[in-house]
């Protein structure tokens, strides 16, 4: 839900400065932006509302009790914030300064868990992948690190691409691999698949 209530921070903080852009006044501007709220918890409501008596029958008389009750509690808990968000209109929009600040803050904390999460992908993923590998490869694409790897790709036998694993600069057209021991040589190579150049959709090497 947290993605919800940052899409309707931005958008009530734009619809502020739209409206204070068009000179419409803020007490106006607060009365549109309560009527638009007011309105999605009622339709929300309405929805709630048709959901009485649509308990399954095979739960039993019990089961279907309890969840008509339960449809008409979250009912009147709408019609209550919808009232609440209606009756509290007014010096919202003269607050987008405040609105603002909660932005920042929301950014804050998302870029904080980014900085979680790349601290977890680089100490724990990334040192359990092997070199060289498609797996290595997708790690250092999501840090945005594999700028320094080679781009060729082809198509394996079961239909999919694959892109080389090995570094820029890596290929020799003419140092060709020894296939009895599986190493690439100079040629291109993603986990056990080894092309040329001249192999099915390659595209010739180059760096990101």
């Amino acid at each position: 839900m947290s993605q919800y209530q940052t899409a309707g921070t931005n958008a009530r903080l734009r619809l502020f400065v739209l409206l204070a852009a068009q000179g419409v006044p803020a007490s106006e501007a607060d009365d549109l932006v309560a009527a638009l709220e007011a309105g999605a918890v009622a339709g929300a409501q309405s929805e709630v509302v048709e959901l009485n008596g649509m308990a399954p029958a095979s739960w039993g008389p019990v089961f279907s009790e309890g969840w008509d009750e339960g449809v008409t509690a979250v009912s009147e808990a709408l019609v209550g914030i919808a009232g609440r968000d209606w009756s509290r209109r007014g010096g919202r929009s003269s607050g987008a300064d405040e609105l603002a600040v909660h932005l920042v803050d929301v950014r804050q904390r998302e870029r904080a868990d980014l900085v979680r999460l790349e601290t977890f992908v680089r100490g724990t993923v990334l040192p359990r992948t092997y070199p060289h590998t498609t797996q290595r490869r997708r790690v250092l694409e999501a840090l945005g690190e594999a700028g320094g790897l080679c781009t060729a790709r082809t198509v394996n036998s079961d239909g999919d691409y694959v892109v080389c694993t090995l570094d820029a600069g890596h290929y020799d057209p003419d140092n060709k691999p020894p296939f009895k021991n599986g190493k690439p040589g100079g040629w291109h190579k993603a986990d056990a698949s080894i092309w040329s150049d001249l192999g099915a959709a390659c595209i010739p090497h180059a760096a990101i």
